[in-house]
């Protein structure tokens, strides 16, 4: 079934589980179609199948530092005739346990910045002209880790912190579009379980619990900025 282009469209990268599969869901039950991608093919087919269900959805397994990758989510875009959100939630740790900074292994802090730095702006660089074409929001996925200094989060903070500041420039560059650098929190995710291996995270919420302050973003459309989720959690209980 191919959507109405009255339909908006979302990309949500490293969307088969954790916080990019509960924003697919989230999404899905607004009747958004969804572009949806990660590395592993078995899991996405497996998110697919359930959002399947509620709207229109198209998996493309793969990873987001591949240019053959990104330019077959340009072509499933393409296809579906617009694309109203990209939602950069892909993201890289780095090695479990976490290095601290003055021992990392390099090889390793290239990966987190390609991942979490570089494919964001490429991917940004893609659909800009199709966002533009929808006055559309790009959604960038970032911790407190990018202002606050914990021991070995030297790599991933830093790599977050360049796209914090990679969405204040797109926002500068771009008015006409909508562009947030958003902190989740703390999540129960299989990404911060590897941040502290061995321990018990289950006093973490669950990415569902953070969706309605995601739509609620969505649906108010502030200024573009770097904001919290919580921010927008109260507005949601009330």
């Amino acid at each position: 079934m191919t959507p109405s282009l009255t339909r908006p469209v979302a990309l949500v990268t490293g969307a088969s589980a954790g916080l990019g599969l509960a924003l697919a869901h989230g999404l899905a039950d607004r009747a958004w179609a969804l572009i949806i991608d990660a590395r592993g093919a078995d899991a996405l087919k497996n998110a697919a199948d359930v959002l399947a269900a509620k709207t229109d959805v198209v998996p493309l397994a793969g990873d987001v530092t591949d240019p053959d990758h990104r330019a077959d989510l340009a072509d499933a875009v393409g296809e579906l005739g617009r694309l109203d959100l990209l939602v950069n939630n892909a993201s890289y740790l780095g090695p479990s346990p976490l290095q601290r900074l003055a021992a990392a292994d390099l090889a390793e802090l290239r990966r987190v910045y390609e991942v979490d730095v570089i494919a964001p702006i490429a991917l940004t660089q893609t659909f800009v002209p199709d966002l533009v074409a929808t006055a559309g929001i790009v959604l960038n996925i970032s911790s407190d880790a990018a202002v606050e200094a914990y021991e070995g989060w030297g790599g991933y903070g830093s790599a977050k912190a360049a796209l914090d500041h990679a969405s204040a420039v797109l926002a500068a560059e771009h008015p006409e579009l909508a562009v947030y650098a958003v902190d989740p929190g703390d999540l129960r995710t299989a990404m911060h379980q590897a941040a502290f291996p061995g321990e018990d995270i289950s006093d973490r919420p669950e990415p569902a619990s953070v969706v309605p302050a995601f739509l609620r973003l969505l649906d108010s459309r502030p200024a573009s900025g770097r904001y919290r989720a919580a921010e927008f959690a109260p507005a949601v209980a009330s």
